[in-house]
This record gives structure tokens, sequence and C-alpha cells, in this order.
């Protein structure tokens, strides 16, 4: 699964990933691969994603919009 997470400033992170956790606007919830499409709204919170040798990233975020389409995540945060 493909991931982009751009701020306003720039992309802060670009690559492949396993699994995604997020804070969602009515609670977190998690994608992994082949999830059927979804957009969402993001809260202010931990986004925590794991990549293809098991890593752990975090970042926080104050809010944002989540698009999954064909295992391409696009996260537009705050």
């Amino acid at each position: 699964m493909q991931i982009e997470i751009i701020t306003p400033d720039k992309n802060l992170f670009s690559g492949e990933i396993k699994q995604a956790n997020f804070p969602g606007t009515s609670g977190s919830f998690e994608l992994l691969n082949n999830h059927a499409p979804i957009i969402s709204t993001l809260a202010k919170g931990t986004l925590k994603l794991i990549d293809k040798e098991g890593k752990i990233l975090t970042f926080e975020i104050n809010g944002g919009v989540i698009e999954l389409l064909e295992n391409k995540i696009i996260v537009l945060a705050e």
C-alpha cells in the first residue's frame, strides 16, 4: 500500500506501508492492504504507520482529510 502525507508546507512522508492507524473525527480507524475505498476527516492526534520492514512511524497531526483508492492513501494534514 502506498501513502503520501502532505501538509500545507511540505510533503511530510511518501512510501510503502503495511498498515496505517488514523485519528478519525468519529474515532480511530485502521487501514490495511486492499481496503475498500474511503474518504474521511481526521481529528487532532497521532497517525501511526507500519512500514514493510515492521518499523513503526508516528506523526502528530492537527486534523485533516484522508482518501484511500486502489491501495493508495493520500493524507492532507494540518
